[in-house]
């Protein structure tokens, strides 16, 4: 497939800056939070374009489904839909092989939106038949399924399939020879590299663990992450986007030191704030990615919404759990 150029993008990125004003803006979810009851914090969403459904999460998921199935068919090249689609994939690899590890029924636990409709990859899997999936994706699960049969630990299966998830995101963006998806892929990587070395910190786990569970293709090689402890953590990433995230988690890296959360939140925002500088750039493949990530950020501050109004905390609460915005 020849590379596309930027001007293949002129009327999809028009439409594009139309539907942005349908997004969830801080106003509006400030109006979520604060509404009086269920029914009332729905109306703001029916603003915004959703339906209704018989729960929210299938309002959700009909919503990310209609996205992917609008951006296929309107985006000059599908493969930039499939970037945002992989993770739903391979969520869904993981559910089926701890499913049956555990000899258990692994449909409720499949999400919509992969490649892949969930219920036909289970049966194919189960018939051994997943001619219809890439390459990396079935070598994965079968490396995958042997490893957890061979360790009975599925954070091993877990670092496969991560793996063969970013690998497949970096090809795609190689592929589509977008300098933009390249940055977003290698900042996922450093995100996802850094999330770990301060969770394996806290769990005292270092050495050869660390550099077991890292993924390569970072800004930051997994080395240079492992071999670097506490304050050193953050200074790894000084220089690049991470640089709040890490100085936050470098304190963080002592069993017992402290909740994560800000630091998590920290992270979200440096990938937002990498992928909201394409609201800058007047048309090209950047704004079909930008806007499927605005969508993804969406949904996601719906569901941390919704759950906090649902336990009972104030809104305050609420609006300090919410990631940055798109728009």
């Amino acid at each position: 497939m020849s590379h596309r150029k930027d001007t293949d993008y002129l009327s999809i990125s028009a439409r594009i800056r139309a539907m942005e004003n349908r997004l969830l803006t801080r106003e509006r979810m400030d109006r979520m939070i604060d509404a009086r009851d269920t029914s009332e914090a729905m109306k703001v969403l029916g603003e915004c374009g959703y339906g209704e459904g018989a729960s929210l999460d299938a309002v959700l998921a009909q919503a990310r489904a209609d996205t992917f199935r609008d951006m296929e068919a309107a985006a000059p090249d599908h493969r930039l839909v499939e970037i945002f689609q992989l993770k739903y994939d391979y969520h869904n690899a993981k559910a089926i092989l701890k499913a049956q590890a555990m000899g258990v029924p692994a449909e409720r636990l499949l999400l919509p939106g992969g490649r892949y409709d969930g219920k036909e990859l289970l049966e194919g899997w189960q018939r051994e038949d997943l001619r219809g999936c890439s390459e990396t994706f079935r070598k994965a699960m079968d490396r995958a399924k042997a490893a957890l049969a061979e360790s009975r630990d599925p954070q091993q299966a877990d670092v496969i399939l991560d793996r063969a998830c970013y690998e497949e995101m970096a090809r795609l963006a190689r592929e589509l020879e977008s300098d933009f998806l390249m940055g977003y892929v290698r900042l996922s990587v450093d995100v996802a590299n850094l999330r770990t070395a301060i969770r394996v910190h806290r769990m005292g786990k270092e050495g050869d663990f660390l550099r077991q569970v890292l993924l390569p293709g970072g800004s930051v090689s997994e080395q240079t992450v492992a071999a670097a402890r506490g304050e050193a953590l953050g200074e790894v990433f000084r220089s690049g986007p991470l640089a709040q995230a890490a100085e936050l988690g470098a304190k963080l890296t002592q069993p017992g030191s402290g909740a994560l959360t800000a630091f998590e939140k920290a992270c979200d925002d440096a990938v937002t704030a990498y992928l909201s500088a394409a609201r800058r750039v007047p048309f090209g493949e950047q704004t079909v990615v930008g806007y499927l990530y605005a969508r993804e950020l969406e949904l996601t501050a719906i569901r941390t919404i919704f759950a906090g109004r649902a336990a009972g905390l104030d809104g305050d609460t609420i609006r300090s759990r919410l990631r940055g915005t798109y728009v």
